[in-house]
């Protein structure tokens, strides 16, 4: 054994023995049963301490359990954006995981939380954005010193589900019509506003009139999913219905709870029973997003104009519409006539010479 290297009786891990800047003998364990990583250690320190340097201290971490974690990650997260989704997912981790010490998370009790989920009928992409929380709160907690290297990279080799992102639900205007037909209240008025503009439910409920120029047309999303600005032109069928939406001074917000004077957190539960009077079936809240896109693009606007619409990025997203263009395709070949005219011409000048 080398000097300065030795095994604690019972123990398969290393230790390290070395002198500190005043003298005194510092005992430390390396957490490895690996002799070359321990004579490493070892140098590292004698090291720190001949260029004068104190080294770094074995920490002691203590043993935090996920709630109390996903506490302090909650009020991290208070001031981010998309924080009112995420407070869903952040309670139910905690309902999962709550009372399990940070130091007991592991590759395979993630894993087996995944599969439990899709057994449990959720989609892969549901259960993603509930492991993208778990592991965001995992990185935060081990910036906050409060768990393990270990305990990090356990986490982090946890793979996310792959995904089916190609559903496209659109309702024909036979069916917008319908399910306006069915939405009573303040329902009819969000549905209105959302097959008008393809805004995000998030985004509806949330919206202040002060974002609402009706003077102009417009209204301006100051925060949005991809934390950009977005303007929104107001159509007039949108416009008729934001008039006759009684406005309180009192409450900043366009869609309230008059019970409560608060924003709508959701209406799914309204939204399905209109859907099912309606005699439409597996359609969501998004999906009309879906069909403000799709509509747009069947009318003939170009994919460019509604992916500014919706407030895509890139146009990756926006090109699962493509195929809904009405004759896309042959219009954009029938745009290389220049050449088929040419030829007329060429053809009539010459025939005009061979005449004279």
């Amino acid at each position: 054994m080398a000097k300065g290297i030795y095994k604690q009786k019972g123990s398969d891990l290393y230790w390290i023995r070395y002198a500190g800047p005043d003298g005194k003998i510092i005992r430390e364990s390396t957490k490895s049963n690996n002799f070359k990583q321990a004579q490493a250690q070892l140098e590292n320190q004698r090291k720190a301490i001949r260029d004068g340097k104190l080294p770094e201290p074995i920490k002691k971490i203590p043993n935090y359990t996920l709630s109390q974690l996903a506490g302090e990650y909650s009020k991290w997260c208070e001031r981010q954006r998309g924080y009112r989704a995420k407070k869903s997912c952040i309670l139910q981790l905690e309902e999962t995981f709550g009372n399990i010490p940070l130091r007991q998370f592991s590759t395979m009790l993630i894993e087996q939380f995944q599969t439990d989920r899709i057994n449990k009928g959720n989609k892969p992409a549901t259960v993603n954005r509930l492991l993208a929380t778990l592991k965001h709160c995992i990185h935060k907690g081990y910036q906050w010193e409060m768990l393990s290297d270990e305990t990090f990279k356990r986490v982090k080799q946890v793979r996310l589900l792959e995904e089916n992102n190609k559903r496209l639900r659109f309702l024909s205007k036979e069916e917008c019509r319908a399910l306006l037909d069915n939405c009573n209240g303040h329902l009819k008025a969000i549905v209105t506003f959302a097959l008008n503009t393809g805004c995000r439910r998030g985004e509806i409920l949330s919206l202040k009139w002060e974002n609402v120029d009706l003077k102009h047309g417009f209204i301006r999303l100051d925060m949005t999913k991809n934390g950009e600005r977005r303007d929104i032109p107001i159509s007039d069928d949108l416009k008729g219905t934001l008039q006759g939406i009684t406005r309180r001074l009192d409450i900043p917000y366009v869609f309230f709870d008059s019970s409560t004077g608060k924003a709508f957190q959701d209406v799914k539960r309204s939204f399905n029973t209109s859907c099912r009077k309606a005699g439409i079936t597996d359609f969501h809240f998004h999906d009309l997003r879906h069909t403000f896109a799709s509509h747009l693009v069947m009318a003939g606007v170009d994919i460019t104009t509604v992916s500014k619409l919706l407030g895509h990025k890139s146009l990756t997203m926006t090109l699962r519409y493509a195929h809904l263009a009405p004759n896309h395709l042959q219009n954009a070949v029938n745009m290389l006539n220049i050449t088929g005219e040419e030829k007329r011409t060429a053809y009539l000048l010459h025939s005009q010479a061979g005449n004279q």
